[in-house]
């Protein structure tokens, strides 16, 4: 019989699609993701896992060294192999792409899996005041690397449109 992931209840394993608040961070943590072009690449990934229908990203926020993501996943998917998929992938296209020569990622992540509306809420508010509280923007509208600020520039693209 195969082991549930980890933070995961049985009841929950049964489950078509579960949640999870997951956090890594860069090695020795290193602000590695600071620069726009390595923040880009890394809410590239997280695009390209989207439109292949691998998970759903509902809120993500890129920190200098560190990332929140909070995604729903299917029962095909293990949430180790999501954010093996987001780790490996980023760290690839970082040594392809924009010649990085070291290592990116601290071995592991964190998460919490995510069973409550309230708790699904609590999390979008603390990825949302992520980098207003390190002092990184005023607002989340305000910080480029984070669904609220992409969200906000979706929103006013369509209204533009109209």
């Amino acid at each position: 019989m195969a082991r549930p992931s980890r933070n995961a209840s049985l009841d929950s394993a049964r489950n078509s699609i579960r949640t999870f608040f997951v956090t890594s961070r860069t090695s020795r943590g290193v602000a590695v993701l600071q620069t726009e072009r390595m923040a880009h690449l890394f809410i590239d990934v997280l695009r390209s896992y989207m439109r292949a229908k691998k998970f759903k990203v509902h809120d993500f926020v890129v920190m200098p060294n560190h990332v929140h993501v909070l995604l729903s996943l299917g029962p095909e998917m293990s949430i180790e192999k999501a954010v093996q998929m987001m780790k490996g992938n980023f760290s690839f296209r970082a040594k392809k792409e924009l010649g990085y020569p070291w290592e990116i990622w601290q071995k592991g992540f964190s998460e919490v899996q995510v069973l409550t509306e309230a708790s699904f809420i609590q999390h979008q508010n603390y990825i949302d005041e992520n980098p207003v509280k390190a002092g990184l923007a005023r607002s989340a509208e305000e910080y480029p690397y984070c669904s609220t600020y992409l969200k906000k520039q979706k929103a006013a693209a369509a209204k533009a449109g109209k």
